[in-house]
């Protein structure tokens, strides 16, 4: 029996706007083991939020609202701000989108990696050091100690988005949140990436939260998939089985995609049914 690292029940995420308020996230439930778990869907499906949320770095006027967000017993929507900090990084990481971003551009990446492991670790300086470059080579970067002494801008795509994994993961969380990891990436580098992060999940026994628009790589990637649309769960599936997926709104994603073993002169549009953002969200446990 698979454990559960993480149980996410009735999870909201609300903004109030002109208009009124606008739920991006709602009522999305599911559970998390040792395991790769894709999310997929159009942007704006609340993908996203529901990785933010679950680490609470939704800031006000956002509302994060859930029935519980339980990481083995600890229900981190009754931790302060301050315990959440000991979660977020040594616990739970999250690689963001575009590394470019997320780097600080006046500080060398092995400061900033250094940083990162000091920060929840008792190490000296030295120690900090070395257990960087051995995680510099662990994401498959080369030379190093030369990266240590680079900054951000010297990087492309492909290295700075092994840094950030390379980053994420120095504290060992237990869980690491991917955001669209590859999505700046050629083919080449992008299977690099996920083959770095497919052997540390195995080899450190941790559980994968993999969000991305892609569902082929997903259902190549992950070992179960959520489909999400305008903010809920409309189906939950293995990832092997993708696609036999049922949903009317998966089966147009998929539909919508070329393939080159059953080339079409058109691709169908995808059509949307606004009663699929109105039905319960479908629990993500199965």
């Amino acid at each position: 029996m698979m454990s559960t690292l993480l149980d996410v029940q009735n999870l909201w995420v609300r903004f109030p706007t002109r208009n009124g308020v606008f739920d991006a996230v709602r009522g999305v439930s599911f559970t998390l083991g040792r395991e790769r778990l894709g999310i997929v869907g159009e942007s704006g499906s609340g993908k996203s939020m529901t990785g933010r949320a679950i680490l609470r770095l939704i800031r006000p006027p956002g509302i994060v609202e859930a029935d519980q967000v339980n990481l083995e017993g600890q229900d981190l929507m009754k931790l302060s701000e301050k315990d959440m900090r000991s979660v977020r990084g040594q616990r739970i990481s999250m690689v963001m989108q575009d590394p470019k971003f997320s780097l600080n551009p006046v500080m060398t990446i092995g400061d900033q990696i250094i940083e990162a492991y000091r920060l929840h670790n008792s190490a000296s300086k030295a120690d900090a050091y070395n257990k960087s470059l051995e995680m510099l080579e662990a994401v498959s970067i080369r030379d190093a100690e030369r990266v240590m002494r680079a900054y951000p801008h010297e990087m492309s795509g492909g290295m700075g988005q092994r840094i950030m994994i390379a980053m994420m993961l120095i504290p060992n969380p237990e869980i690491l949140i991917a955001d669209e990891p590859t999505s700046a990436l050629d083919v080449s580098v992008q299977r690099q990436v996920l083959d770095i992060m497919d052997k540390l999940v195995k080899e450190r026994g941790m559980g994968l939260i993999f969000i991305s628009h892609d569902l082929n790589l997903v259902a190549d990637f992950c070992d179960r998939v959520l489909i999400m649309y305008s903010g809920r769960i409309v189906e939950v599936c293995d990832a092997d089985k993708l696609h036999e997926a049922k949903h009317p709104y998966t089966r147009g994603l998929l539909n919508s995609l070329p393939r080159l073993d059953a080339p079409r002169d058109r691709l169908e549009v995808l059509e949307r049914d606004p009663q699929w953002s109105e039905a319960p969200s479908v629990s993500g446990s199965e």
